[in-house]
């Protein structure tokens, strides 16, 4: 007979000869593994000082833990060895497994405990230190800032630092400007409910704005086209899309895009999976998955969604003119998909302040505009609050109706 300890995320069997299991206990057992024959043997084994001293050591690997474990292993594998193509390395999404195994890790507990780390108040003579290094490292410029360094009783003030009025010149040319500092991920018009988060790689504008129905699991494409045209206030216009990442030793605060209305705002709480432009290369659906604040409403050539998206280790996502939002909480109990908040049509004109993130994280910005609109912006250029998104006459010169 064998004798097989599991750990206790699995459970503890005696397995026969003949390959028939019975259950011996669930409860937490020993991480090591003994095989002995006869039935003589048994009771000489278990009388043995081995025996009994390995008996009093046990410890429990949680499942998380777990999980955790091998998903690291494994991503660490595909990164050294990536499945080949005729000799070439293949850019695109991953399996369905690791995409589970990385949602499965601890990322909103992780992200609460860097919130409250980087929210501890940093003694006054090692803020300009503490400050300095981080700039080093993440390449963010000290000489924007408004105030002394030491003024920033912790990291969390110094993420979301004011910077001079001189640094961020709103651009006068154009009617909708760069909403935040950061990396242009993609821009372009939407034409489908498959939209690009980066070259080759989407997300699902259905599932992002949240208007998904219950009793509906699959759509055609002739209603995700009909969706793209629903949004629209004119039939003539089309829907445009910008992302913009936002790195660590970027400006952590975002301003309004252009001057609109805003009517409703939709808080989903999702997950908190990193958005650096490497993970958005691989991960399907990755804006659709992650926690994300939507405010939506309209501006002078019709619909708009601000979107300030969640990763890992943003403490929070915080807009000035929305105290109920409270983002990287507790989760949410079961069947509850998103929050809403109706407001009594808050206006707000282009460069003004909105938000903050606790750290780096995306915007997305999806408006609509008439055909011949025209970004004068690039894929992968860095862009600042204020920078004008088009030179063109239609972006220009239009007055917002109130």
């Amino acid at each position: 007979m064998s004798v097989c300890r599991i750990p206790y995320f699995t459970r503890n069997y005696i397995v026969s000869r003949c390959g028939s299991f019975r259950e011996l206990s669930i409860k937490a057992t020993r991480l090591n593994c003994f095989r002995y024959f006869g039935s003589s043997a048994d009771t000489n084994y278990k009388s043995s000082g081995l025996w009994n001293f390995t008996k009093r050591w046990e410890f429990c690997v949680p499942i998380g833990l777990g999980i955790s474990l091998v998903a690291i292993l494994q991503w660490r594998h595909r990164r050294k060895y990536p499945y080949p193509n005729d000799g070439d390395v293949v850019k695109g999404p991953i399996s369905d497994f690791m995409v589970d195994c990385y949602c499965s890790l601890p990322l909103r507990i992780t992200s609460r405990i860097f919130g409250w780390f980087a929210s501890i108040e940093i003694p006054k003579i090692f803020r300009p230190v503490i400050y300095n290094l981080y700039a080093k490292v993440f390449h963010a410029n000290l000489e924007e800032i408004d105030s002394d360094l030491t003024s920033f009783p912790s990291l969390v003030e110094f993420f979301v630092r004011p910077l001079k009025n001189s640094t961020r010149p709103i651009a006068e040319n154009s009617n909708i400007v760069s909403p935040s500092d950061g990396t242009v991920l993609h821009f372009g018009p939407v034409t489908s409910c498959r939209v690009e988060q980066v070259k080759g790689i989407t997300y699902n504008l259905r599932h992002f704005l949240g208007d998904v129905k219950q009793q509906k699991t699959e759509y055609t494409s002739e209603d995700n086209d009909n969706y793209v045209k629903s949004l629209l206030m004119n039939p003539n216009n089309r829907l445009y899309q910008l992302i913009v990442y936002l790195a660590p030793g970027d400006y952590h605060r975002f301003h309004s895009a252009t001057n609109w209305k805003i009517d409703s705002r939709r808080h989903f709480q999702g997950k908190l999976l990193s958005v650096n432009p490497r993970v958005a290369s691989w991960l399907p659906d990755l804006f659709a998955l992650n926690e994300r604040v939507v405010y939506l409403g309209e501006w002078s050539s019709g619909f708009m969604a601000y979107a300030a998206v969640g990763a890992t280790n943003v403490g929070s996502i915080k807009v000035y003119a929305d105290e109920t939002l409270a983002t990287n909480e507790r989760k949410w109990p079961k069947g509850k998909i998103h929050e809403d908040a109706i407001f009594d049509c808050k206006n707000f004109n282009k460069g003004e302040l909105f938000g903050e993130f606790r750290m780096g994280s995306t915007i997305v910005l999806l408006f609509e505009a008439p055909e011949d609109f025209n970004f004068c912006i690039n894929i992968g250029q860095a862009i600042k609050v204020g920078q004008a998104l088009t030179a063109d006459s239609a972006g220009q010169n239009v007055i917002m109706n109130q």
